[in-house]
C-alpha cells in the first residue's frame, strides 16, 4: 500500500458510514424504550407484503424477538462487509486483482474456502458470492490481517487489539447467525466492539 496522503481514505469512509448506521441503530433504541414512532424509517411497500403475507403465520413472541434482533442483525452485517471490503480492497490494491492466489494468502485459508465453496455447489443451492473473501471465517480475516501486517499496520493502531477485537466480534456473530436473541449484555458488549473497532482505525 502507498504512503500518501490519499491511501488511508476508503477505510475513514467507512468508518463514517458504520458510524452513521451506529447513530441510526441508537435512534431505534429509543424508539424502542418508549414505544414512539419518529417516523424516520418508513417500512417499505416490500416489507409489508411480507408482513401481510407471512407474519399472522408466526407467533407473536418470535416477531416480536425478531424486532429487538434486527437492529443488531443490521449492525453486525454492515460491519462485517466492511470488514471484508476492506480487506479484499487492501490486498487488491497491493497485489492486484489476483491476490487471492497469491502469497499472501496462506494455502489452509483457501483449502477451506475452497471446500466451502464445494459444499455449497453440491448442495445444489445458489452460491453466496463470487468472491472467495466472503466464505472466509472471522478467523480466517484475523489470520490474513496478522500475516499482511505489513500492509494492515498503516491502517490499524495495534494487530493485538485488533485480533482481540475480531474474536469478539466472532463470539458475538454466532447466536446473531443463529437466530438466538442476544442478552443486554451482550448487545452492549456488541456495541463496545464496534467502537473497539472503529478506534483501531483512528
Amino acid at each position: 500500500m502507498n504512503n500518501t496522503p490519499s491511501s488511508p481514505l476508503i477505510p475513514r469512509l467507512k468508518k463514517f458510514v458504520l458510524s452513521n448506521q451506529l447513530a441510526e441503530h441508537e435512534i431505534r433504541q429509543v424508539e424502542k424504550k418508549y414505544d414512539i414512532d419518529l417516523g424516520l424509517f418508513g417500512s417499505t411497500k416490500e416489507t409489508q407484503q411480507i408482513e401481510a403475507d407471512y407474519y399472522p403465520q408466526i407467533e407473536a413472541e418470535y416477531r416480536k424477538e425478531a424486532r429487538r434482533m434486527a437492529p443488531q442483525y443490521e449492525l453486525f452485517y454492515s460491519l462485517e462487509k466492511s470488514i471484508r471490503s476492506l480487506i479484499s480492497e487492501t490486498l487488491e490494491e497491493a497485489e492486484g486483482i489476483e491476490w487471492w492466489n497469491s502469497n499472501r494468502i496462506s494455502t489452509e485459508i483457501r483449502t477451506d474456502v475452497k471446500k466451502a465453496q464445494d459444499s455449497e455447489e453440491d448442495a445444489g443451492i445458489t452460491n453466496r458470492s463470487e468472491s472467495e473473501i466472503d466464505y472466509c471465517t472471522f478467523g480466517h480475516l484475523s489470520q490474513i490481517i496478522e500475516k499482511n501486517w505489513d500492509l494492515f499496520g498503516s491502517i490499524f493502531r495495534n494487530l493485538r487489539a485488533v485480533k482481540r477485537v475480531m474474536y469478539n466480534l466472532n463470539n458475538l456473530r454466532n447466536p446473531i447467525a443463529h437466530c438466538a436473541l442476544l442478552a443486554e449484555d451482550e448487545v452492549l458488549r456488541l456495541h463496545l466492539s464496534m467502537r473497539d473497532w472503529f478506534r483501531q482505525m483512528e
